[in-house]
């Protein structure tokens, strides 16, 4: 997409602080990072929400994820692994993205989501047939 930034990092049209790059994924640093390293992944191909990839288009982003994950371990003490689809869940950028967040003993971060709402069985189930319908 000609006007997603992401796409234009990823095209090399504006400069970035490469990680990595195959044919079909690109990692850069976050210009605005939670931690230091915390580096983000992209697809070469555009997509807004990670639901509108294919099983191997998913692979090829596993691969490089995989492969920055190895470094990013290294130099941290733990990494958060962050994918979020839609402004409603936290999506800034609508081109999927992963970010690679390493963890470092005090940083300030919180590492669980606080979990603030009482789900009942009864909600569960529901939400459990519903989606079981949809992958069949």
């Amino acid at each position: 997409m000609k006007e997603c930034i992401f796409c234009k990092i990823a095209s090399g049209d504006i400069p970035s602080k490469k990680v990595y790059e195959d044919v079909h994924a690109f990692a850069f640093l976050d210009a605005e990072p939670l931690n230091i390293g915390h580096t983000l992944i992209v697809p070469k191909k555009h997509f807004e929400t990670i639901d509108e990839m294919s099983s191997k288009e998913l692979a090829n982003m596993s691969k490089a994820i995989e492969k920055v994950s190895k470094g990013v371990m290294k130099l941290s003490e733990g990494m958060n692994i962050l994918q979020n689809n839609n402004k409603i869940a936290g999506q800034v950028v609508p081109h999927v993205h992963f970010h690679l967040v390493p963890r470092y003993s005090g940083d300030g971060h919180v590492p669980e989501w606080g979990r603030k709402h009482n789900i009942t069985e009864d909600q569960s189930n529901e939400f459990l047939r519903k989606i079981k319908s949809f992958l069949k």
